[in-house]
């Protein structure tokens, strides 16, 4: 009774094998690929935000300069450092709490064509200001999401690697199980909870490789979604 046990459960245990076999680990890290940003990305690509298009069309609307409004307020600064992660420039930008912004507007030239307001000239001042206060607004909010992603994506680099390592360790573990099993060292039971323990670990390290990509996918979203069309 116990030999069939036994055998039933090498049976389970071997089918077990070849489930894992079927989708090796490496497809999904050749599909999130973490090396995909390189360094040096200019923050011109937030500009093609809708967020931030909206902000400058309702600027324009207010009868401004949207050259002198982004030479004022949207800093331009490369977002990714070495290795794809977040820049100095971008991390000294936005405060470690995520709220605070360190930079001043540089207002060295006029952002409204006063000449040109008509009827009620101080409610058209209001407006524009209203409209400069949307558009810093969407600039700050956009630098955020995108320090938030960049942030992300290291902390999973350095999870994914781990568990990578750990996952490595734990078919070591599984393999030797099998050969002391074969050897007659050990009973099965001991290859059952190796071979538990690895499906375990390749589990959570799909998971992170999935939370990969999805963050990958939000800092690409972040990004503005490709590269501008220079005006």
């Amino acid at each position: 009774m116990m030999r069939m046990r036994l055998d039933r459960l090498a049976s389970c245990a071997t089918a077990l094998a070849w489930m894992l076999a079927i989708v090796p680990a490496a497809a999904c890290a050749q599909q999130t690929d973490t090396t995909l940003l390189g360094p040096g990305l200019p923050s011109e690509l937030l500009l093609v935000r809708p967020d931030i298009l909206a902000a400058e069309e309702r600027l324009r609307a207010a009868e401004a300069s949207i050259g002198a409004a982004r030479a004022a307020f949207f800093p331009n600064i490369s977002l990714t450092g070495a290795w794809g992660f977040a820049s100095a420039a971008l991390n000294s930008l936005v405060g470690l709490d995520g709220l605070t912004w360190n930079v001043s507007p540089s207002l060295t030239t006029p952002i409204f064509n006063r000449g040109r307001l008509k009827g009620n000239a101080q409610v058209a001042r209001a407006e524009g200001r209203i409209a400069l206060a949307e558009y810093e607004r969407a600039i700050q909010s956009a630098f955020r999401e995108v320090t938030d992603a960049l942030a992300g994506r290291r902390y999973l680099a350095e999870q994914v690697a781990a568990q990578e390592r750990a996952a490595i360790a734990q078919r070591s573990i599984a393999q030797l199980a099998r050969t002391r099993y074969i050897e007659g060292v050990a009973s099965y039971l001991e290859v059952l909870d190796a071979e538990r323990n690895l499906f375990q670990t390749e589990q959570q390290l799909l998971r992170l490789r999935r939370t990969n990509s999805e963050n990958l996918v939000a800092l690409y979203i972040a990004l503005g979604g490709g590269m501008i069309e220079r005006r």
